[in-house]
């Protein structure tokens, strides 16, 4: 069953806001009724209808002395001022109770705008730590365009479909309150009457409603989806057109825009029907008070006299707005429910690499990184690595290299812990990496990856990443090692250049080279390359190359080759095939085993 605690522990942070608000909203909805207390007077002195009161009652709260001395002090504004200056004064009266309550009902929206984007900040928030926090498994199952899509859209129906409606429910629902027990006070009898078919109403806005939050459901994975599709369009746009696959792209896409906008149309007459269902509801039962309450006057044995019966007339016809606006809010909150369980998906999401409370301290790489009997699966029956044991000491470079689906790009990710070993152990310094600050082993380790990651900023902000008191010189100096810093002040800016969309306005080699100078900056004890050259041609692996056999020097590193020619002079050459090491050795050691390494050489070497 569906709960707003979700929701509520976010709204803790505003209690005094929250607070502040329904008070207002409560002297709004006083002031409601004390102005329609002013319409009855001026009515019956308008019709020379008035009742003129001799003298005060005591001060009581009960209907008859306030009503009483009220017509008092109306009635001795007649007596010494005149019918037409009482008229004045009731109007004065009603104009300035209609300023105060409209200013105190704005008031109460202008304290509750900061609790609604209050929280809506702290859910993106929230949302985008936990993103980044999450493994990198998490993205292995689930497409990004919907994880894009529940952190954006899903948010922003947060907001229409529960945060504006919670503000109707806090209102509407104190209004309403207000209001039944004015007309309590009234005729009570009359107002049992009204309860008792209050309930047929809101059974029939239940049953309609109902199924609202399961199709909702559907729209946001439908939303979801589409963006997804635009996202890997974008994304794959060259394959897209080199495969004449503009037409097939198109059809897949209006098919799932065509479903997207028929469950679109269902959920609009859903909600649309809301307004106008309770309106409807409230006019009949407005019609069965007139004949109910009518018979009551008519019959002589009532309390209840034509004055008063207007009056409750006057406060019931006022109630149905708030309950429209609450009919409406109950059927948004339905539908906003989809959006609550697509968000809670990811903030209820299995971090999974967590780090242990009192999480042990490292500073430095002294000694090895130690692989005892490791295994490794994503999914249950599919083992990607199998008791691997391998130690790689301080200061040694050790290559991995198999063929694809060997499972040598999880065997690196494991280092900087991006996954967990699911059995054996993984030791930095003969401390198990699971002992370990998390912070402490990333700062550790410097990646260079086939899959150049920058950002849209300036080269400056991608070569400085994560440091922002970093000196100019600095940069400049790891631009430099990483054979970039020619190119850099070729361009129009030089440093502050814009790079674009994933530095799309570089070339392949230049993008790799910057990428390069981030690790050189970072001057990590352990370096990790994967196939850092493989997707370049032949001048920029050169200058990559030349970049990388600097920043080696000195350091521990762990490189992943699919040109195995970059690999000859490494202290140790790891051979993975289906997840087991099947060979190691040096290059000419290898070779002379006539293995699996000698076959991938003499591959590459034919071509």
């Amino acid at each position: 069953m569906f709960k707003l605690n979700f929701i509520y522990k976010y709204l803790t942070n505003y209690i005094f806001g929250i607070a502040f608000s329904i008070l207002l909203s409560f002297l709004a909805v006083v002031l409601t009724v004390f102005t329609f207390s002013i319409v009855m007077p001026f009515l019956l002195l308008l019709f020379n209808k008035i009742q003129i009161v001799e003298k005060l009652m005591p001060f009581s709260f009960s209907t008859d002395a306030i009503k009483n001395n009220f017509y008092y002090l109306i009635s001795e504004i007649i007596r010494n001022e005149g019918k037409q200056r009482a008229l004045l004064y009731l109007s004065l009266g009603a104009l300035v109770l209609y300023f105060l309550k409209n200013l105190f009902t704005y008031s109460a929206a202008y304290f509750l705008a900061p609790v609604r984007n209050g929280v809506l900040k702290k859910i993106r928030n929230d949302i985008y730590i936990k993103l980044l926090i999450l493994p990198l498994g998490f993205y292995r199952h689930n497409k990004k365009g919907d994880i894009i899509s529940r952190a954006t859209n899903d948010v922003q129906e947060l907001d229409e479909s529960i945060m504006k409606p919670l503000q109707a429910l806090f209102v509407q629902t104190l209004t309403i309150i207000f209001y039944l027990s004015t007309l309590f006070i009234i005729n009570y009898k009359l107002t049992i009457f009204v309860l008792i078919l209050l309930p047929v109403g809101a059974f029939i806005i239940s049953r309609i409603s109902k199924k609202l939050k399961k199709t909702a459901s559907k729209l946001q994975s439908k939303q979801g989806y589409i963006l997804s599709l635009i996202e890997e369009s974008i994304s794959g746009l060259r394959v897209i057109k080199g495969f004449n696959a503009i037409d097939f792209s198109n059809d897949r896409f209006r098919k799932s825009n065509d479903g997207f906008t028929r469950i679109k149309n269902i959920i609009y007459r859903r909600t649309d029907l809301a307004s106008p269902l309770s309106e409807f509801l409230g006019t009949t039962i407005v019609m069965i008070i007139l004949l109910y309450g009518g018979s009551m006057i008519l019959s002589k044995n009532s309390s209840l006299n034509a004055e008063l019966f207007i009056l409750y007339l006057m406060l019931f016809i006022t109630i149905i707005p708030p309950a429209k606006d609450l009919t409406t809010a109950f059927y948004f909150i339905q539908k906003g429910k989809a959006s609550i369980e697509r968000i809670t998906f990811i903030l209820d999401a299995e971090e999974v690499i967590v780090e242990k409370p009192f999480a042990h301290k490292i500073n430095s790489f002294q000694k090895s990184i130690l692989f005892k009997d490791v295994c490794f699966s994503y999914d249950i029956d599919k083992i990607v690595l199998n008791k691997i044991n391998l130690e790689i000491e301080h200061g040694k470079s050790v290559a991995i290299v198999g063929p694809s689906g060997a499972g040598k790009s999880t065997l690196v990710d494991l280092i900087p812990r991006f996954y967990d070993c699911t059995n054996g152990e993984l030791l930095i310094d003969e401390f198990p990496i699971k002992e370990l600050a998390i912070e402490d082993v990333r700062k550790l380790c410097g990646i260079v990856s086939q899959d150049t990651i920058l950002f849209n900023d300036t080269v400056f902000n991608n070569i400085a990443f994560g440091n922002e008191t970093i000196a100019i010189d600095k940069v400049i100096e790891a631009a430099k090692i990483a054979n970039a810093h020619d190119f850099i002040m070729q361009m129009e800016m030089g440093y502050d250049t814009l790079i674009g969309d994933r530095g799309s306005l570089l070339s392949g080699g230049q993008r790799q080279r910057i990428n390069i100078a981030r690790a050189v900056l970072k001057n990590p004890p352990i370096l990790i390359l994967d196939e850092a050259t493989s997707a370049l041609d032949m001048e920029s692996e050169h200058l990559v190359q030349e970049a990388l056999e600097k920043i080696m020097k000195g350091r521990t590193t762990i490189a992943i080759a699919h040109r195995l020619s970059t690999i000859y002079s490494m202290d140790e050459i790891i051979v993975l095939d289906k997840g087991n090491i099947v060979e190691r050795g040096s290059h000419n050691s290898l070779i002379a085993q006539d293995g699996l390494y000698k076959k991938l050489h003499d591959m590459q070497s034919f071509k």
